[in-house]
Protein backbone atom coordinates (compact mmCIF):
# COMPACT_ATOMS: atom_id res chain seq x y z
CA UNK A 1 0.00 0.00 0.00
CA UNK A 2 1.06 3.55 -0.67
CA UNK A 3 1.52 6.23 2.63
CA UNK A 4 0.75 9.04 1.70
CA UNK A 5 1.83 12.65 2.87
CA UNK A 6 0.16 15.06 5.08
CA UNK A 7 0.90 18.93 4.90
CA UNK A 8 -0.80 21.14 7.39
CA UNK A 9 -1.67 24.81 5.38
CA UNK A 10 2.09 25.98 4.38
CA UNK A 11 -0.11 28.60 2.38
CA UNK A 12 -1.27 30.76 4.84
CA UNK A 13 2.24 32.46 5.93
CA UNK A 14 4.68 34.60 4.23
CA UNK A 15 6.96 32.98 2.02
CA UNK A 16 10.25 35.18 2.01
CA UNK A 17 11.69 36.75 4.94
CA UNK A 18 13.56 40.11 5.57
CA UNK A 19 17.20 39.65 6.29
CA UNK A 20 19.12 42.08 8.83
CA UNK A 21 21.02 44.58 6.76
CA UNK A 22 22.67 45.78 10.05
CA UNK A 23 24.29 42.14 10.50
CA UNK A 24 27.61 41.76 9.39
CA UNK A 25 28.50 38.37 10.94
CA UNK A 26 29.18 35.52 9.29
CA UNK A 27 25.30 33.97 9.13
CA UNK A 28 24.34 30.74 11.24
CA UNK A 29 23.96 27.73 8.75
CA UNK A 30 21.49 25.69 9.95
CA UNK A 31 20.35 23.22 12.63
CA UNK A 32 18.82 19.73 12.73
CA UNK A 33 17.21 17.56 15.41
CA UNK A 34 15.16 14.13 15.38
CA UNK A 35 13.85 12.24 17.95
CA UNK A 36 12.83 8.31 18.05
CA UNK A 37 10.02 6.82 19.82
CA UNK A 38 8.46 9.03 22.25
CA UNK A 39 4.28 9.75 22.19
CA UNK A 40 5.11 13.65 22.51
CA UNK A 41 7.72 13.20 19.39
CA UNK A 42 6.42 16.98 17.87
CA UNK A 43 6.44 18.65 20.89
CA UNK A 44 9.83 17.29 22.05
CA UNK A 45 10.80 18.48 18.31
CA UNK A 46 9.60 21.86 18.17
CA UNK A 47 11.61 22.39 21.97
CA UNK A 48 14.52 20.94 20.76
CA UNK A 49 14.55 23.38 17.85
CA UNK A 50 14.03 26.29 19.63
CA UNK A 51 17.25 25.44 21.54
CA UNK A 52 19.03 25.54 17.89
CA UNK A 53 17.46 28.47 16.96
CA UNK A 54 20.56 30.69 16.99
CA UNK A 55 21.94 28.25 13.99
CA UNK A 56 18.85 29.56 11.76
CA UNK A 57 16.03 32.13 12.21
CA UNK A 58 14.89 32.15 8.76
CA UNK A 59 12.57 28.93 8.57
CA UNK A 60 11.69 26.28 10.71
CA UNK A 61 9.81 23.31 10.33
CA UNK A 62 8.80 19.67 11.91
CA UNK A 63 7.62 16.15 9.83
CA UNK A 64 6.36 13.60 12.05
CA UNK A 65 5.52 9.56 11.18
CA UNK A 66 2.44 7.79 12.81
CA UNK A 67 4.08 4.17 11.57
CA UNK A 68 1.66 4.94 9.19
CA UNK A 69 2.39 8.39 6.74
CA UNK A 70 4.14 11.49 7.58
CA UNK A 71 2.51 15.19 8.39
CA UNK A 72 4.54 18.30 7.82
CA UNK A 73 4.46 21.84 8.68
CA UNK A 74 7.04 24.30 7.60
CA UNK A 75 6.84 27.91 7.89
CA UNK A 76 9.04 31.21 7.51
CA UNK A 77 10.00 33.12 10.75
CA UNK A 78 11.35 32.12 14.20
CA UNK A 79 10.26 28.24 15.70
CA UNK A 80 8.04 29.83 18.39
CA UNK A 81 6.16 32.06 15.56
CA UNK A 82 6.23 28.95 12.97
CA UNK A 83 4.30 26.58 15.33
CA UNK A 84 0.77 26.82 17.62
CA UNK A 85 -0.15 24.57 20.02
CA UNK A 86 -3.27 23.37 17.61
CA UNK A 87 -0.48 22.89 14.92
CA UNK A 88 1.67 20.34 17.07
CA UNK A 89 -1.66 18.55 17.91
CA UNK A 90 -1.49 18.03 13.97
CA UNK A 91 1.79 16.39 14.08
CA UNK A 92 1.21 12.67 15.64
CA UNK A 93 3.51 10.43 15.67
CA UNK A 94 6.44 8.91 17.85
CA UNK A 95 9.16 10.07 15.60
CA UNK A 96 10.14 13.52 14.19
CA UNK A 97 12.75 15.10 12.56
CA UNK A 98 12.87 19.02 12.27
CA UNK A 99 15.31 21.97 11.00
CA UNK A 100 15.69 25.73 11.40
CA UNK A 101 17.20 27.05 8.67
CA UNK A 102 19.69 30.19 7.56
CA UNK A 103 19.92 30.22 3.45
CA UNK A 104 23.02 28.60 2.42
CA UNK A 105 21.82 27.16 -0.95
CA UNK A 106 18.85 28.45 -2.25
CA UNK A 107 16.86 31.28 -1.16
CA UNK A 108 14.56 32.35 1.39
CA UNK A 109 11.55 31.30 0.11
CA UNK A 110 9.01 28.60 1.84
CA UNK A 111 9.68 26.43 -1.04
CA UNK A 112 13.24 25.92 0.07
CA UNK A 113 12.10 25.73 4.28
CA UNK A 114 13.20 22.03 5.59
CA UNK A 115 12.28 19.22 6.69
CA UNK A 116 11.71 18.01 3.02
CA UNK A 117 8.82 15.65 3.08
CA UNK A 118 8.19 13.62 -0.30
CA UNK A 119 5.54 10.34 -1.54
CA UNK A 120 7.27 7.98 -3.82
CA UNK A 121 7.44 4.55 -5.29
CA UNK A 122 8.60 3.24 -1.58
CA UNK A 123 6.54 5.18 0.59
CA UNK A 124 7.45 8.22 2.23
CA UNK A 125 10.69 10.11 2.66
CA UNK A 126 12.09 13.20 4.71
CA UNK A 127 15.07 14.73 5.18
CA UNK A 128 16.34 17.29 6.92
CA UNK A 129 20.20 18.52 6.17
CA UNK A 130 22.36 21.14 7.84
CA UNK A 131 26.10 21.95 5.58
CA UNK A 132 26.18 22.14 2.18
CA UNK A 133 26.80 19.96 -1.16
CA UNK A 134 29.36 21.17 -3.36
CA UNK A 135 28.78 18.95 -6.63
CA UNK A 136 24.72 19.94 -6.48
CA UNK A 137 24.65 21.96 -9.72
CA UNK A 138 26.17 18.82 -11.64
CA UNK A 139 24.03 16.67 -9.87
CA UNK A 140 21.09 18.70 -10.43
CA UNK A 141 21.91 18.73 -14.11
CA UNK A 142 22.02 15.51 -14.68
CA UNK A 143 19.19 14.75 -13.00
CA UNK A 144 17.20 17.23 -14.69
CA UNK A 145 18.50 15.18 -18.16
CA UNK A 146 17.03 11.88 -16.34
CA UNK A 147 13.42 13.71 -15.96
CA UNK A 148 13.72 14.77 -12.56
CA UNK A 149 11.24 17.40 -11.60
CA UNK A 150 12.26 20.36 -8.49
CA UNK A 151 10.26 21.70 -6.63
CA UNK A 152 12.69 24.26 -4.61
CA UNK A 153 16.05 25.90 -5.34
CA UNK A 154 18.15 23.90 -1.92
CA UNK A 155 20.41 21.65 -2.93
CA UNK A 156 19.25 19.11 -0.37
CA UNK A 157 16.64 18.40 -2.75
CA UNK A 158 19.02 16.46 -5.00
CA UNK A 159 19.53 13.81 -2.10
CA UNK A 160 15.74 13.36 -2.47
CA UNK A 161 15.94 12.44 -6.05
CA UNK A 162 19.05 10.14 -5.55
CA UNK A 163 16.94 8.45 -2.67
CA UNK A 164 13.87 8.17 -5.19
CA UNK A 165 15.86 6.61 -8.02
CA UNK A 166 18.52 4.16 -6.12
CA UNK A 167 17.74 0.64 -6.62
CA UNK A 168 18.99 -0.66 -3.45
CA UNK A 169 16.02 -2.69 -1.47
CA UNK A 170 16.58 -1.47 2.29
CA UNK A 171 16.17 2.01 3.38
CA UNK A 172 19.60 2.37 4.76
CA UNK A 173 21.01 0.64 1.61
CA UNK A 174 19.60 3.42 -0.64
CA UNK A 175 20.30 6.41 1.93
CA UNK A 176 24.04 5.49 1.92
CA UNK A 177 23.64 5.15 -1.95
CA UNK A 178 22.44 8.66 -2.03
CA UNK A 179 25.39 10.46 -0.04
CA UNK A 180 27.86 8.52 -1.66
CA UNK A 181 27.16 10.38 -4.94
CA UNK A 182 27.32 13.91 -3.18
CA UNK A 183 30.20 15.89 -1.73
CA UNK A 184 30.64 18.65 0.50
CA UNK A 185 29.14 19.03 4.20
CA UNK A 186 26.43 17.35 5.19
CA UNK A 187 25.44 16.36 8.96
CA UNK A 188 22.00 15.17 8.17
CA UNK A 189 18.60 13.42 9.46
CA UNK A 190 15.92 11.30 7.35
CA UNK A 191 13.02 10.34 8.39
CA UNK A 192 10.61 7.42 6.41
CA UNK A 193 7.54 5.69 8.24
CA UNK A 194 9.51 3.87 10.84
CA UNK A 195 13.15 4.59 10.89
CA UNK A 196 15.83 7.68 11.73
CA UNK A 197 18.67 7.72 10.02
CA UNK A 198 21.60 10.07 10.87
CA UNK A 199 24.44 10.69 9.13
CA UNK A 200 27.72 13.15 9.35
CA UNK A 201 30.49 13.31 6.23
CA UNK A 202 33.38 11.33 6.79
CA UNK A 203 35.37 15.22 7.38
CA UNK A 204 32.79 15.71 10.25
CA UNK A 205 32.58 19.37 9.00
CA UNK A 206 29.08 19.82 10.63
CA UNK A 207 28.51 18.91 14.19
CA UNK A 208 25.76 16.13 15.14
CA UNK A 209 25.69 14.10 18.11
CA UNK A 210 23.01 11.57 19.81
CA UNK A 211 21.49 11.27 22.85
CA UNK A 212 18.50 9.55 24.74
CA UNK A 213 15.73 10.89 26.86
CA UNK A 214 16.38 8.90 30.65
CA UNK A 215 12.94 6.64 32.08
CA UNK A 216 12.01 5.67 28.15
CA UNK A 217 12.77 2.13 27.07
CA UNK A 218 14.36 3.62 22.93
CA UNK A 219 13.82 7.33 23.00
CA UNK A 220 16.42 8.44 21.29
CA UNK A 221 17.43 12.33 19.83
CA UNK A 222 19.61 13.35 17.57
CA UNK A 223 20.80 17.40 16.90
CA UNK A 224 23.16 19.44 15.90
CA UNK A 225 24.04 20.89 19.11
CA UNK A 226 23.75 19.34 22.53
CA UNK A 227 22.11 22.20 23.67
CA UNK A 228 18.57 21.07 22.77
CA UNK A 229 19.09 18.04 24.47
CA UNK A 230 19.18 20.13 28.14
CA UNK A 231 15.98 21.52 27.27
CA UNK A 232 14.28 18.49 26.78
CA UNK A 233 15.73 16.24 29.58
CA UNK A 234 17.96 14.28 27.40
CA UNK A 235 21.10 12.75 28.00
CA UNK A 236 24.23 13.41 26.00
CA UNK A 237 25.49 10.24 24.51
CA UNK A 238 27.97 10.94 21.96
CA UNK A 239 29.53 12.78 18.50
CA UNK A 240 28.01 11.23 15.59
CA UNK A 241 31.47 10.17 14.47
CA UNK A 242 32.45 11.97 11.01
CA UNK A 243 31.39 8.98 8.50
CA UNK A 244 29.34 7.75 10.11
CA UNK A 245 25.81 6.31 9.81
CA UNK A 246 23.57 5.62 12.78
CA UNK A 247 19.96 3.49 11.93
CA UNK A 248 17.12 4.21 14.73
CA UNK A 249 14.43 2.21 14.51
CA UNK A 250 12.32 -0.32 17.13
CA UNK A 251 15.62 -2.74 17.62
CA UNK A 252 17.23 0.19 18.82
CA UNK A 253 20.22 1.86 17.64
CA UNK A 254 23.09 0.55 15.19
CA UNK A 255 26.08 2.26 13.56
CA UNK A 256 27.50 1.49 10.25
CA UNK A 257 30.20 3.79 8.57
CA UNK A 258 29.24 3.05 4.49
CA UNK A 259 31.18 6.04 3.15
CA UNK A 260 34.97 6.36 2.26
CA UNK A 261 37.28 7.69 5.30
CA UNK A 262 38.65 10.87 5.17
CA UNK A 263 40.65 13.22 7.20
CA UNK A 264 38.51 14.94 10.40
CA UNK A 265 38.12 18.54 9.16
CA UNK A 266 35.50 19.83 11.85
CA UNK A 267 34.32 23.35 11.35
CA UNK A 268 36.35 25.93 13.58
CA UNK A 269 34.09 28.42 13.50
CA UNK A 270 31.48 26.43 15.69
CA UNK A 271 33.76 27.25 18.25
CA UNK A 272 34.75 30.64 17.47
CA UNK A 273 31.26 31.88 17.05
CA UNK A 274 28.36 29.83 15.86
CA UNK A 275 27.26 27.41 18.48
CA UNK A 276 26.05 28.08 21.73
CA UNK A 277 28.80 29.00 24.36
CA UNK A 278 26.91 26.25 26.93
CA UNK A 279 27.64 23.48 23.62
CA UNK A 280 30.31 20.95 24.00
CA UNK A 281 31.71 20.24 20.49
CA UNK A 282 34.32 17.43 19.80
CA UNK A 283 34.52 16.64 23.91
CA UNK A 284 35.29 20.48 24.72
CA UNK A 285 33.14 23.14 25.96
CA UNK A 286 32.77 25.87 23.81
CA UNK A 287 32.56 28.45 26.91
CA UNK A 288 36.09 27.01 28.26
CA UNK A 289 37.27 27.60 23.87
CA UNK A 290 35.95 30.81 23.65
CA UNK A 291 37.82 32.07 27.06
CA UNK A 292 40.73 30.35 26.02
CA UNK A 293 41.17 32.12 22.29
CA UNK A 294 40.63 35.20 24.97
CA UNK A 295 43.38 34.11 26.62
CA UNK A 296 45.73 33.25 23.99
CA UNK A 297 44.14 36.71 22.12
CA UNK A 298 45.80 38.81 25.32
CA UNK A 299 49.68 36.93 24.57
CA UNK A 300 49.65 37.94 21.12
CA UNK A 301 48.44 41.61 21.31
CA UNK A 302 48.66 43.08 24.72
CA UNK A 303 47.65 46.77 25.04
CA UNK A 304 47.86 49.16 28.23
CA UNK A 305 44.27 49.72 28.77
CA UNK A 306 41.88 50.50 31.65
CA UNK A 307 39.03 48.36 30.90
CA UNK A 308 38.12 45.62 28.91
CA UNK A 309 34.35 45.18 26.85
CA UNK A 310 32.69 42.48 24.99
CA UNK A 311 31.01 43.26 21.77
CA UNK A 312 28.19 41.07 23.03
CA UNK A 313 26.44 38.03 23.03
CA UNK A 314 29.17 36.46 20.97
CA UNK A 315 32.74 38.45 22.48
CA UNK A 316 31.81 37.72 25.84
CA UNK A 317 34.21 34.91 26.71
CA UNK A 318 36.57 36.08 24.72
CA UNK A 319 36.78 39.08 26.22
CA UNK A 320 36.43 37.34 29.90
CA UNK A 321 40.05 35.48 28.95
CA UNK A 322 41.30 38.47 27.86
CA UNK A 323 40.81 40.10 30.87
CA UNK A 324 42.01 36.92 33.08
CA UNK A 325 44.89 36.97 31.05
CA UNK A 326 45.81 40.90 31.00
CA UNK A 327 44.53 41.60 34.57
CA UNK A 328 42.29 44.50 33.03
CA UNK A 329 38.87 44.69 34.59
CA UNK A 330 36.12 43.35 32.78
CA UNK A 331 32.77 45.53 32.19
CA UNK A 332 29.86 45.37 30.42
CA UNK A 333 30.51 48.36 28.46
CA UNK A 334 27.71 47.58 25.61
CA UNK A 335 23.91 46.69 26.58
CA UNK A 336 22.71 44.17 24.03
CA UNK A 337 18.70 45.23 23.23
CA UNK A 338 17.39 41.47 22.86
CA UNK A 339 14.12 42.66 21.52
CA UNK A 340 15.09 43.34 18.22
CA UNK A 341 13.42 41.86 15.08
CA UNK A 342 15.00 40.95 11.78
CA UNK A 343 13.09 43.85 10.32
CA UNK A 344 12.70 47.44 11.16
CA UNK A 345 11.79 50.41 9.67
CA UNK A 346 14.24 53.51 9.67
CA UNK A 347 12.92 57.22 10.71
CA UNK A 348 13.52 59.73 7.87
CA UNK A 349 15.47 61.98 9.81
CA UNK A 350 19.01 60.34 10.19
CA UNK A 351 19.91 58.96 13.57
CA UNK A 352 23.79 58.63 14.27
CA UNK A 353 24.58 55.01 13.95
CA UNK A 354 20.83 53.77 13.99
CA UNK A 355 21.04 50.43 12.78
CA UNK A 356 23.73 49.30 15.10
CA UNK A 357 21.87 51.20 17.97
CA UNK A 358 18.97 48.83 17.58
CA UNK A 359 21.06 46.13 18.86
CA UNK A 360 23.85 48.18 21.12
CA UNK A 361 23.97 51.03 23.37
CA UNK A 362 27.20 52.01 25.59
CA UNK A 363 27.33 52.87 29.23
CA UNK A 364 28.94 55.87 29.56
CA UNK A 365 30.20 55.32 32.89
CA UNK A 366 32.25 52.35 32.21
CA UNK A 367 33.64 54.30 29.03
CA UNK A 368 34.10 57.86 29.68
CA UNK A 369 38.03 58.59 29.81
CA UNK A 370 39.02 55.23 29.51
CA UNK A 371 41.55 53.30 27.30
CA UNK A 372 38.96 50.11 26.23
CA UNK A 373 39.84 47.03 24.43
CA UNK A 374 36.86 45.44 23.00
CA UNK A 375 36.32 41.93 21.94
CA UNK A 376 34.70 40.79 19.19
CA UNK A 377 34.71 37.43 17.27
CA UNK A 378 35.07 38.71 13.76
CA UNK A 379 35.67 41.15 11.43
CA UNK A 380 33.50 40.63 8.11
CA UNK A 381 32.98 43.84 5.95
CA UNK A 382 33.96 46.06 8.62
CA UNK A 383 30.91 48.00 8.38
CA UNK A 384 29.63 47.41 11.40
CA UNK A 385 32.76 47.64 13.49
CA UNK A 386 33.26 51.06 12.28
CA UNK A 387 29.76 52.49 13.91
CA UNK A 388 30.87 50.76 17.03
CA UNK A 389 33.88 52.06 17.55
CA UNK A 390 32.44 55.56 16.83
CA UNK A 391 29.89 54.71 18.96
CA UNK A 392 32.63 54.15 21.92
CA UNK A 393 34.11 57.31 21.23
CA UNK A 394 30.74 59.36 21.30
CA UNK A 395 31.06 57.70 24.77
CA UNK A 396 33.49 59.44 25.98
CA UNK A 397 36.52 56.64 25.49
CA UNK A 398 40.04 58.14 25.40
CA UNK A 399 41.07 55.28 23.18
CA UNK A 400 39.52 52.57 21.34
CA UNK A 401 41.47 49.39 20.77
CA UNK A 402 40.14 46.22 18.85
CA UNK A 403 40.63 42.76 19.62
CA UNK A 404 39.34 40.05 17.35
CA UNK A 405 39.43 36.50 18.99
CA UNK A 406 39.80 35.02 15.31
CA UNK A 407 42.48 35.51 12.18
CA UNK A 408 41.31 38.10 9.05
CA UNK A 409 38.61 36.50 7.46
CA UNK A 410 39.43 36.80 4.11
CA UNK A 411 37.58 33.84 2.00
CA UNK A 412 33.97 32.51 1.35
CA UNK A 413 32.65 29.34 2.71
CA UNK A 414 31.06 26.71 0.47
CA UNK A 415 30.64 24.23 3.16
CA UNK A 416 27.10 25.29 4.71
CA UNK A 417 27.70 29.17 6.30
CA UNK A 418 25.98 31.87 4.17
CA UNK A 419 29.33 34.19 3.58
CA UNK A 420 29.44 37.03 1.58
CA UNK A 421 31.84 37.33 -1.93
CA UNK A 422 35.68 37.44 -1.20
CA UNK A 423 35.26 40.91 -2.60
CA UNK A 424 32.81 41.97 0.23
CA UNK A 425 35.45 40.69 2.67
CA UNK A 426 37.54 43.73 4.21
CA UNK A 427 40.86 41.46 4.92
CA UNK A 428 41.01 39.76 1.96
CA UNK A 429 42.33 42.88 0.03
CA UNK A 430 43.34 45.20 3.06
CA UNK A 431 46.46 45.21 5.55
CA UNK A 432 45.43 45.11 9.23
CA UNK A 433 46.60 48.68 9.71
CA UNK A 434 44.60 49.53 6.92
CA UNK A 435 41.27 47.99 8.62
CA UNK A 436 42.25 49.81 11.95
CA UNK A 437 42.19 53.17 9.91
CA UNK A 438 38.54 52.43 8.41
CA UNK A 439 36.97 51.14 11.86
CA UNK A 440 38.53 54.29 12.84
CA UNK A 441 40.22 51.84 16.20
CA UNK A 442 43.73 53.23 17.51
CA UNK A 443 45.34 49.60 16.79
CA UNK A 444 44.01 46.45 15.72
CA UNK A 445 44.71 42.63 16.48
CA UNK A 446 43.64 39.63 15.25
CA UNK A 447 44.34 36.24 17.02
CA UNK A 448 46.67 34.55 14.94
CA UNK A 449 45.45 30.96 12.76
CA UNK A 450 48.31 29.47 14.75
CA UNK A 451 47.11 30.25 17.98
CA UNK A 452 43.35 29.60 17.22
CA UNK A 453 44.04 26.73 16.39
CA UNK A 454 46.36 25.21 19.51
CA UNK A 455 43.75 26.73 21.58
CA UNK A 456 40.34 25.11 20.09
CA UNK A 457 42.26 21.74 19.83
CA UNK A 458 43.27 21.96 23.39
CA UNK A 459 46.69 20.31 24.85
CA UNK A 460 46.04 17.04 23.55
CA UNK A 461 44.03 17.85 20.61
CA UNK A 462 45.03 17.55 17.20
CA UNK A 463 44.94 21.20 15.76
CA UNK A 464 44.86 19.71 11.88
CA UNK A 465 41.82 18.28 12.38
CA UNK A 466 39.55 21.74 11.45
CA UNK A 467 38.35 23.26 8.50
CA UNK A 468 39.56 26.87 8.37
CA UNK A 469 39.49 27.55 5.08
CA UNK A 470 37.39 30.81 5.55
CA UNK A 471 41.07 32.13 7.44
CA UNK A 472 43.40 30.21 5.13
CA UNK A 473 41.76 29.89 1.71
CA UNK A 474 42.77 26.08 2.68
CA UNK A 475 39.59 24.36 1.06
CA UNK A 476 38.94 20.38 2.59
CA UNK A 477 37.03 20.13 -0.60
CA UNK A 478 36.42 21.15 -3.89
CA UNK A 479 33.63 23.36 -5.23
CA UNK A 480 32.93 22.53 -8.44
CA UNK A 481 29.94 24.49 -9.82
CA UNK A 482 29.81 27.02 -7.14
CA UNK A 483 30.20 30.64 -8.00
CA UNK A 484 32.72 30.10 -11.18
CA UNK A 485 33.28 33.29 -11.49
CA UNK A 486 35.52 33.82 -8.44
CA UNK A 487 36.82 30.80 -8.90
CA UNK A 488 38.37 32.32 -11.88
CA UNK A 489 39.42 35.27 -10.25
CA UNK A 490 40.96 34.37 -6.97
CA UNK A 491 43.54 31.49 -6.63
CA UNK A 492 42.51 28.97 -4.44
CA UNK A 493 44.36 26.38 -2.91
CA UNK A 494 42.78 22.62 -1.82
CA UNK A 495 44.26 21.71 1.55
CA UNK A 496 45.82 18.24 1.57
Amino acid sequence: MRRSLVVLDPAQLPTTTAVDPTDDHFHDECGVFAIYGHNESANLAYLGLHALQHRGQESAGIVTSDGQQLYAHRAMGLVQDAFSQAQLAKLPGRLAIGHVRYSTAGGSHLKNAQPFAINYARGSLAVAHNGNLTNAEQLRQNLEERGSIFQSSSDTEVLLHLVAMSKEVSFEDRVAEALNQVEGAWSIVFMNEGTILAARDPMGIRPLCLGVLPGTKDAHVVASEPTSFDLIGAEYMRDVEPGEMLIIDSTGVRSVRPFKPAPRRACVFEHVYFARPDAHLGGRSVYEVRKGLGRRLAVEHPVDADVVIPVPDSGVPSALGYSLEKGIPFELGLIRSHYVGRTFIEPQQSIRHFGVRLKLNPVEGVLRGKRVVVIDDSIVRGTTSRKIVKMIRDAGAREVHLRISSPPTQWPCYYGIDTPTRRELIASSHTTDEIARYVTADTLGYLSLEGMLTSVAGEKGDAKGFCHACFSGEYPIAFDGMNRAERNSYSIKTAE
